[in-house]
């Protein structure tokens, strides 16, 4: 695999997290797009192009985005999964995460890797033309 483009959107706002969107494209023949630049706690991250993930309405069966406390479509209360109450500390990072699914994402860790780099890459390269 080789990721022969890479395009940088930057984003504005100095005091948001979100630095930047990148499109990747793979052999001149698969294209990746809204893929996240992050500023984390250590540094420039990537975050792969995903999904709310959304559960029907118990009485009407509309599906609303995880953890809705109403439903978009009749109103009603949804109740509570008994995994979402009170999470301990170390699972309210699980919870937050499992609201979102990953459209596309590398297999490997190597992939990850490369693909983190040639981003990153690109996005350094873009911020020091300006």
């Amino acid at each position: 695999m080789e990721i022969t483009e890479v395009r940088i959107f930057s984003k504005e706002g100095a005091n948001s997290k979100l630095k930047a969107y990148a499109t990747i494209t793979i052999d001149n023949a698969f294209v990746v797009r809204n893929i996240k630049i992050i500023e984390g706690k250590t540094g420039l991250f990537i975050a792969m192009p995903s999904r709310k993930i959304k559960e029907p309405c118990p009485k009407c069966n509309h599906k609303n985005v995880v953890h809705s406390k109403f439903c978009n479509e009749c109103g009603d209360r949804i109740p509570v999964s008994t995994q979402a109450v009170s999470p301990a500390p170390e699972e309210t990072h699980d919870l937050r995460q499992s609201e979102h699914k990953d459209i596309a994402h590398p297999i490997t860790v190597q992939a990850r890797e490369y693909i983190q780099k040639k981003i990153l890459d690109a996005y350094q390269a873009e911020k020091n033309k300006i």
